[in-house]
């Protein structure tokens, strides 16, 4: 045992080719040769890897040639092998042993034809393809010493030694084979015809004379086709042949054209070499991306399925070249090997190796998703048998993919090291973006079997999984979110599930979608009550909760009228609990009082409380996927529309109160009337203004948005669903609430409405206040005239008199002044009014041009207006025509 290890592998191999064929080192050296090559190779079994399969066939081998008492000692034996560790590749040797049974000097004893064995509808493993393997008859794997064999063998008849033929264990391997490159059965070793009833052979051989055209020695004939079949051998595996070379400027093998060679051998060896072409084209392919870890599992995949291919291809051409060696090594003088059979046998071969140069040049420049995409789209063809060959290899390249897939939808892990899989994961985003931006479809890598729509159920699913392990905590295993599913054990099970995309795998994704998704929700509404959540967002955001908001403003009044520099936010936060305690928010949830807060704008130049003050609303954790800070600057932008619409309601009421409390004590000061009049007059106006804008923010817009959006909430199937329902509704009502770039026009007139009622409760309570004033001093004077009178004195001095009447009168020539002040705040404002409604008739939204109609239900505007005077019809129609 010393002395073996100590010898090298090469010694080894050339001792067992020489004990094998019983040849001397010399004779057997281009079979070691050809040794070398092929375990230099990467050829693996096309068998399957089953010990137990290979031990049952060496019994029954044993059983056949009546040695029992071997065979039970070959059972006991392996038993205790089994128990052993010794041997890493117990499968490997017993094969070996198998192989090696053969007994090489046996003849044939079975001949069959191609149509039979054809029909034998030989078994395959899982990744083969619908391409069965076999031989020429007249292509038997034989030794050298097989012709003198055959003659012992022939005289010993049927009762020879007793192992099994080699041409019977050729087709036992080639029934286990995975792939199959087809040649039809033609003549047997002798030159007999052998029967070809489902398939013609190739053209017959010359019997009974040497090789055509042989070369004699100084004589200048031409080459032989014994010698060009050599030469096309050679090329067949890229390599150069002694006649036929590759032509590098011309990309071709070529036959010098000075050599002596008639033209049907010359067009027959070019047709032939086209097959060492397209060879050396799959082969150069493969070789430069098998090494290439930048091409992905995908890509090796596909690589691993050219090589299948070209080891069926190897295959092939070990067969021609045992055959050739076996005519060599008889000297027979008829040839089976000629360049017009090799022209038939090689057809099938031809066409499956031009199949993979093309999909090779269709998929340069591809890897992942892409290049599954490339597979699949070449498969697009009418002839069955390559659109079976590119399902297979389809079936090798998606089995990574199915992986990927399904890591992501049932565990949520990613990983894509060399970015081939359609799901993208950006690690640098945080954990708060990681539903809006970690992960994304990467579109290019999408392949063309799965839809859009079930790669977005895809990116959800993993998303789901990750949103509720890193975001939400929940710490709930996969497996019982939802039921695991059977992953693609062999690449074809991806093909069968990938060709059914509207049925198991449409199933497949369904169900993780729906189970993950629900689970999802229920965790967020009932955990972190997102619906709870939404709904304080409309009742304290929005205005929703009018009691509360009501106090709110009522305690807020003296503190919002200071200037916004002199506000302190622990103040206002004070008054806003006192409001929640003293209405009905009290009875709201803690957890959603507690994220209720007060906030202080940005301070310009004169502003006053009013302008600065906010309502906030803090979130944070799963529900900030939902209200992310664009939302809540969204809702901060309503929220100071409303609450300043709000409170021009607010103050057209205290002007209301204001006049109706007023009105009697001015009665006596008849001179007033006219100007009070005027200020009842526009009051109304504004009134009614303010009425119909809330009506329309609170209906129409509000209250139907909300409507639309609680809807779509409850029908949610997965949180993408709410998210966007959710930024629809805000669109919306940032819309129709005339805050976006469209409408700026249209906010820019109401503003200035706003500002012409704050500008008119200014001059009103001026009014009041100098009326009251004089009202006040008046009185006092009647007061100490009748004081003096029950005195028993005059009542007035003259000098009084004259200076109460000065006083009187002074006060008298203001009113003109307020008059005049009144009347052109009056046309001011109808002024900014008409423009207003000009803009609401030529808007595009409808809602707004009904809200122009209610604005001027009485067409007081509209007789002002000329452009008022044109028909929702015209303005329809002339908007159409601009379009």
């Amino acid at each position: 045992m010393a002395t073996l290890d100590q010898k090298s592998p090469n010694v080894l191999l050339q001792s067992l080719c020489c004990r094998v064929t019983g040849k001397s080192e010399a004779e057997v050296a281009h079979l070691f040769q050809y040794a070398v090559r092929v375990i230099g190779s990467n050829y693996a079994p096309t068998i399957e890897r089953d010990e137990f399969l290979v031990s049952e066939k060496i019994k029954k081998e044993l059983l056949k040639q009546r040695r029992e008492p071997d065979a039970a000692l070959f059972s006991e034996l392996h038993r205790k092998l089994q128990t052993q560790g010794v041997l890493k590749h117990r499968w490997s040797i017993l094969y070996l042993l198998l192989s090696l049974c053969d007994d090489p000097r046996k003849p044939s004893s079975r001949v069959g034809n191609y149509g039979a064995l054809f029909g034998q509808g030989l078994p395959r493993d899982s990744h083969s393809t619908p391409f069965y393997c076999t031989r020429p008859q007249s292509l038997p794997l034989s030794y050298p010493e097989r012709s003198a064999a055959i003659q012992n063998a022939s005289s010993m008849g049927t009762s020879g030694i007793g192992i099994s033929d080699p041409i019977l264990s050729f087709v036992d391997s080639v029934r286990g084979s995975r792939l199959a490159w087809a040649l039809p059965m033609t003549t047997s070793l002798s030159g007999s015809a052998a029967p070809t009833s489902r398939l013609p052979p190739g053209p017959p051989a010359p019997v009974g004379r040497a090789p055509l055209r042989q070369r004699r020695e100084g004589d200048s004939a031409e080459i032989s086709e014994v010698a060009l079949v050599r030469d096309i051998l050679y090329v067949f595996q890229s390599i150069d042949g002694k006649f036929i070379k590759m032509s590098t400027p011309e990309n071709c093998y070529k036959i010098d054209s000075k050599l002596p060679l008639c033209k049907s051998l010359r067009d027959m060896s070019s047709r032939l070499a086209e097959l060492g072409w397209l060879h050396n084209k799959v082969r150069k392919y493969t070789d430069s991306r098998s090494l290439d870890r930048a091409f992905g599992l995908v890509g090796q995949s596909f690589c691993a399925s050219l090589h299948q291919e070209l080891k069926e291809y190897y295959r092939l051409l070990s067969v021609l070249h045992s055959q050739l060696q076996v005519e060599d090594d008889q000297g027979a003088l008829d040839s089976a090997l000629t360049l017009k059979r090799l022209l038939v046998w090689t057809y099938d071969p031809k066409v499956r190796l031009k199949t993979l140069a093309a999909l090779v040049d269709f998929c340069q420049g591809r890897k992942g998703g892409e290049l599954a995409s490339a597979v699949h789209t070449y498969g697009k063809t009418g002839d069955p048998n390559m659109r079976a060959l590119v399902q297979h290899i389809l079936g090798l390249v998606s089995h990574p993919i199915l992986n990927f897939l399904y890591r992501w939808i049932y565990d949520g892990e990613l990983e894509d090291t060399y970015h081939e899989f359609f799901v993208a994961s950006d690690p640098t985003v945080k954990t708060d973006r990681l539903w809006h931006d970690k992960y994304s479809l990467r579109k290019s890598m999408i392949p063309s079997f799965i839809t859009m729509d079930q790669a977005r159920k895809v990116l959800l699913i993993g998303k789901s999984i990750n949103f509720l392990h890193q975001v939400c905590h929940d710490r709930t295993p996969p497996g019982k979110i939802m039921p695991p599913s059977k992953s693609a054990d062999s690449p074809k099970d991806a093909a069968e599930l990938f060709t059914d995309l509207e049925g198991a795998f449409q199933e497949k994704i369904d169900a993780a979608y729906f189970e993950t998704s629900k689970y999802l929700l229920d965790v967020l509404n009932k955990n972190y009550l997102l619906l709870e959540h939404l709904q304080a967002m409309r009742r304290y955001l929005l205005l929703g909760q009018g009691d509360f908001i009501r106090h709110l403003m009522d305690l807020l009044k003296p503190e919002l009228a200071r200037p916004a520099t002199t506000l302190y936010q622990h103040n206002l936060t004070g008054i806003l609990e006192t409001a929640v305690r003293a209405t009905n928010a009290q009875f709201d949830c803690p957890e959603i009082l507690k994220r209720l807060d007060v906030r202080l704008l940005e301070v310009s130049p004169g502003d006053t409380g009013w302008d600065v003050f906010s309502l906030d609303y803090h979130v944070e954790g799963p529900i900030a996927t939902v209200f992310t800070r664009e939302c809540m600057s969204h809702y901060l932008r309503v929220f100071n529309f409303l609450w300043r619409a709000k409170r021009m309601e607010y103050i057209l009421t205290d002007i209301w109160k204001g006049q109706m409390c007023n009105a009697k004590l001015l009665k006596s000061m008849p001179e007033l009337s006219g100007v009070l009049h005027q200020c009842h007059i526009l009051a109304s106006e504004m009134v009614h203004f303010i009425h119909q804008m809330q009506y329309y923010i609170t209906f129409e817009v509000l209250e139907c948005s909300w409507d639309e959006l609680w809807n779509k909430v409850q029908q949610a199937q997965d949180l993408d669903h709410i998210i966007a329902a959710h930024e629809v509704f805000l669109d919306t009502v940032i819309s129709r609430c005339l805050l976006d770039t469209n409408s700026r026009s249209l906010l820019n007139q109401l503003r200035a409405i706003f500002d012409q009622i704050i500008e008119f409760q200014s001059a009103q309570d001026t009014l009041y206040r100098s009326a009251l004033e004089e009202l006040q001093l008046r009185l006092q004077f009647e007061e100490r005239k009748r004081q003096r009178q029950e005195e028993g004195e005059w009542g007035v001095t003259a000098e009084q008199e004259a200076e109460e009447k000065k006083r009187i009168q002074d006060f008298q020539d203001t009113i003109p002044k307020m008059r005049s002040q009144l009347r052109i705040l009056s046309h001011f404002y109808q002024g900014i009014v008409q423009q207003f409604l000009v803009l609401l008739m030529t808007s595009l939204d409808e809602s707004l041009q009904f809200l122009s109609f209610r604005l001027d239900f009485n067409e007081h505007y509209k007789a002002r207006e000329p452009r008022l005077r044109v028909s929702l019809g015209a303005t329809r129609g002339r908007r159409s025509s601009n379009i």
